[in-house]
Formats: structure tokens, C-alpha cells, sequence
């Protein structure tokens, strides 16, 4: 199976009910109203992603591909990784995860059925 990229993000994220797509800061951001649950580096090789923060530690400790965020995002439910070493379930998986920590729960059981 292919890595994901950019573009296979953004087909899953816009079908997502409720995401927009924007261009902060020449940065690709998916989000729902005001809040981001997806973002890219500028050169689009760190996808940043909602994450509970609760478990990021030991998320970035158990697989480098990782990382945790910067000194200013560490407040923020937020982890980035490696977008070009995950494979294109584990970036749905983490994407459709990530939307689903700012909708509302009727909007999970619409799209996820849980």
C-alpha cells in the first residue's frame, strides 16, 4: 500500500461533514468552524493532527514517525507526524479521529455508525 499524501488527506478530510479547507500562512488547514484538527507544514512534509493529550507521550515514544508539538502547541490536544511514512489507513484512521475530537457526537454515529 502507497504513503499518504496531501492530496489523499484532503479527499478524505472534504468529505468530512462540516470541514473547510483554508491557506493560513501558506499552510493547508482542515478544520471545523474555528477549530483545526489538521494541518500541514509549509513544505507539506509534517501533517500536525487533534490528538488526546493525554496519550501523545506515549504515542511519540512508541513509533518515531511522531513527534510531539512545538514548545507554544503543547497546550493543545495536538501531535504531528511523518506524513510521507504512514500508509493510507493509518492516515485515514488518525484524520477521520482527529475531525471526529471537534464534531458533535450525532455526527460520528452519522459517519462512522458508532
Amino acid at each position: 500500500m502507497g504513503v499518504a499524501t496531501v492530496e489523499d488527506v484532503r479527499k478524505l478530510a472534504l468529505t468530512l461533514p462540516r470541514t473547510t479547507e483554508h491557506l493560513i500562512h501558506d499552510r493547508v488547514k482542515f478544520r471545523v468552524t474555528s477549530i483545526v484538527y489538521c494541518a500541514f507544514s509549509r513544505d507539506e512534509t509534517l501533517m500536525g493532527f487533534a490528538f488526546p493529550r493525554e496519550e501523545r507521550t506515549a504515542l511519540v515514544a512508541s513509533d518515531d514517525r511522531y513527534l510531539l508539538p512545538g514548545a507554544s502547541d503543547m497546550r493543545y490536544q495536538w501531535v504531528a507526524c511523518r506524513i510521507g511514512e504512514l500508509d493510507l489507513d493509518e492516515m485515514q484512521e488518525r484524520v477521520t479521529e482527529a475531525w471526529a475530537m471537534c464534531v458533535p457526537k450525532f455526527l460520528i454515529r452519522e459517519r462512522l455508525g458508532r
